[in-house]
């Protein structure tokens, strides 16, 4: 099984379009400003939006990663990107830095390389 792509809902598509460009990722569908798809710029994955009326009350958290972290900090702040955190090293092994999306859902741009699928606490038989 793959996952195939993560979509999150948005009270405007459109904006939310100009964000998700903004942060690298390719529009590949735009349905009558109730549906997008883009293409994450490395690997197969994609990335959805959908329209909702309201927002659920609870957020979503949608982890990015990316070869450095800070350099892809530094490249959407001069975009334009405001971010709720700086860089930082986390205790579970991963560099990271969050932001929120125009909707409110919980951005992570992150790397965690090796320690994402085999932290030094993997449970042995996985």
């Amino acid at each position: 099984m793959n996952l195939n792509q993560v979509t999150v809902p948005s009270q405007d598509v459109p904006k939310a379009i100009s964000f998700y460009q903004k942060l690298g990722l390719k529009l590949i569908v735009h349905t009558h400003d109730r549906y997008a798809r883009f293409l994450c710029p490395d690997g197969e994955s994609t990335f959805s939006i959908h329209f909702v009326e309201e927002k659920p009350i609870e957020g979503i958290w949608v982890y990015f990663e990316v070869d450095n972290v800070e350099k892809k900090v530094r490249e959407l702040i001069a975009a334009g990107v405001a971010f709720d955190t700086g860089v930082q090293e986390q205790s579970w092994l991963w560099t990271e830095a969050r932001l929120k999306d125009p909707d409110g859902n919980q951005l992570i741009i992150y790397k965690a390389g090796e320690n994402r699928k085999n932290p030094p606490w993997r449970i042995e038989d996985a």
